[in-house]
């Protein structure tokens, strides 16, 4: 439990720098300090600052709000599209699920990157088509897995019993089958949030995703990777919160897992 609550502090206090931090800091995201261009950690620029002479600590603060919200808001997509797509899958049985999971698997066959360039041709970079690109793509893990619940959970003596007294399917969904996945839903959901982060960072350092005068983790890396050897903290602060980060939500994914493993182990006990 100790490496949970480790975890969740890392992870609070990231997220309560992102929202805050910028605030006690004098710059902001795009003041340019003339007198202190590419200048180290100090006093007055806590991270240093970079090429043009912006606060680091400020614009690695607001890469976190972006980085942090694009993962929010991909995972909510993937959820969306996901949960109902897996239940309906799983609970359906037959043709409309091997149709269903035909459509999953044929998606699977696309690439994250591909998706992202075709969008970025047709539509210019926006980086609200990059949120439903991540969201469109991430839901394909989260259907497989409902499915497999709601399978393992469909031929259920209470799911019997409810279809005997007359529940219709929706109502069978919504009060039984739903609240028996949404343990394994939440713990995929957290360990999917690093993996959305990191894609994103990804493609925004192929110079795909945010653009100037916004910016994340993955453009302040890659700013940093053209002067890593002058000027290291340009890339050390931006990768080193963005790995805590993917750390702190990985580790948290694991530990609520063991929770939910544990506990459904004792109530297989119980049930004996």
């Amino acid at each position: 439990m100790k490496i949970f609550w480790l975890a969740l502090t890392l992870l609070v206090v990231i997220v309560a720098a992102a929202v805050f931090g910028p605030g006690f800091s004098a710059w902001g995201p795009e003041d340019m300090d003339w007198s202190a261009i590419q200048a180290p950690p100090s006093a007055g620029h806590w991270f240093g600052t970079d090429l043009v002479g912006r606060d680091l600590f400020v614009r690695t603060m607001y890469g976190a709000r972006v980085s942090l919200a694009v993962a929010l808001i991909a995972i909510c997509v993937s959820l969306c599209i996901g949960v109902p797509w897996g239940i309906i899958a799983g609970y359906s049985g037959g043709m409309t699920d091997q149709i269903m999971m035909r459509v999953v698997d044929a998606l699977y066959s696309l690439p994250l990157i591909l998706i992202v360039i075709l969008l970025v041709v047709v539509f210019g970079r926006n980086q609200y088509l990059l949120f439903a690109a991540l969201g469109a793509f991430f839901w394909l893990d989260i259907a497989r897995i409902v499915r497999g619940q709601t399978l393992s959970i469909r031929n259920s003596a209470f799911i019997d019993a409810a279809k005997t007294m007359g529940a219709s399917p929706g109502r069978i969904i919504l009060r039984h089958i739903l609240p028996n996945v949404s343990g394994p839903v939440i713990v995929y959901a957290t360990l999917a949030i690093p993996g959305v982060i990191l894609a994103e960072s990804f493609i925004s350092f192929l110079g795909l995703g945010v653009q100037e005068p916004d910016t994340s983790w993955g453009v302040l890396v890659a700013d940093g990777v053209q002067t890593m050897e002058s000027s290291p903290w340009l890339i050390i602060y931006p990768a080193a919160t963005l790995g805590i980060t993917v750390w702190a939500c990985n580790t948290l994914g694991d530990q609520l897992r063991d929770m939910i493993d544990k506990q459904h182990a004792i109530q297989i006990k119980e049930a004996r």
